[in-house]
């Protein structure tokens, strides 16, 4: 296994900059998410990394071992795309023994290999199916198979939840981690989930237009957002004025609402209005306005009823759970 560390690197399209002087250390073993919106430049993060790309300027190391220059299959990389990129013409085993052919590995020891890389991802008993006979959830797992089977140094995972229903990703979530954590492998995840990043991640690299925006473990990120861009993209931000004149920001499940268990903050609370309650389950997602016309969203534990439309309540936070940003 290997760490990654990228230094200065830069890549350019004329004068478009889709990666703009990005630094970054990844431990060994460890599950960094290069998080961003459509166009801030972490595909092509990873495409630089896995050697699929050159950068303009900078270099990269793997391992400690300088790959700037290195093509793909000098890098030892395993990579996971959205599109699953499977043979429709071969077997779920074929496809998962594909990449040991091309390391001259074969025989017994691959059969041995791809079998155990198929248990990790349970799929044992799954051998002799096509791919057209898999669900996409279980396509994806032999995608994943197919990635670790010849022990990468480095695993890289480019949106590959993306074509999943909503709950088959949840649960792959789930195991992409738990796998991650038994092959201990250093693993980079591109996506723009950002709820995938905060669960599944041990730091997320946050990007916006080529350049580095926060790097931070995912409860600092979502609480002590680095700026205003990183507040407004983990999530949802209440923006409120401080005494020095900066902006601060609270999130919703730090508003209080008199009157529903959640207690008073420090100070006297503020009269809102209940716009509207959404229900989600275990929470209850209000929108408010203030009787001097801002807006505050606030999440609550539901307890069996809800605030109504146009009610009138006491809206407060701690003033510890406001973070000054820029």
């Amino acid at each position: 296994m290997s760490d990654i560390r990228l230094e200065g690197v830069t890549k350019r399209y004329g004068t478009f900059a889709a990666a703009d002087s990005v630094d970054l250390s990844v431990t060994q073993g460890e599950f960094v998410t290069i998080l961003g919106p459509s166009g801030s430049g972490k595909t092509t993060l990873l495409s630089l990394i896995a050697g699929l790309n050159r950068p303009t300027s900078g270099r990269i190391f793997i391992g400690g071992r300088d790959v700037t220059n290195a093509t793909a299959q000098e890098r030892n990389i395993g990579l996971v795309f959205q599109s699953y990129a499977l043979f429709p013409h071969m077997t779920v085993l074929q496809n998962v023994l594909f990449p040991l052919g091309v390391r001259k590995i074969g025989g017994a020891e691959a059969d041995r290999l791809a079998r155990d890389a198929l248990k990790l991802v349970r799929l044992d008993g799954f051998e002799n199916r096509r791919p057209s006979q898999l669900s996409g959830g279980q396509q994806q797992r032999v995608a994943l198979a197919r990635a670790v089977v010849f022990k990468p140094d480095i695993l890289l995972l480019d949106e590959p939840l993306g074509a999943l229903d909503r709950k088959l990703r949840e649960e792959l979530q789930v195991e992409l981690k738990q796998l991650q954590r038994t092959l201990g492998v250093t693993t980079l995840l591109v996506t723009h989930d950002q709820e995938e990043a905060l669960s599944l991640s041990d730091r997320i690299m946050v990007l916006d237009k080529g350049r580095t925006q926060q790097i931070a473990a995912p409860t600092e990120a979502y609480l002590r957002p680095a700026n205003r861009f990183v507040a407004e993209f983990l999530g949802i931000a209440n923006f409120v004025s401080l005494p020095d004149g900066r902006q601060g920001v609270v999130r919703p499940e730090r508003v209080r609402l008199a009157g529903a268990g959640q207690g008073q903050g420090q100070g006297q609370g503020q009269a809102a209005r209940v716009v509207e309650a959404i229900y989600l389950g275990q929470m209850v997602r209000y929108h408010l306005a203030l009787d001097d016309n801002r807006s505050v969203v606030a999440a609550v534990p539901f307890l069996g009823a809800a605030h109504a439309p146009g009610e009138r309540i006491s809206v407060s936070w701690e003033s510890a759970d406001v973070w000054p940003v820029t």
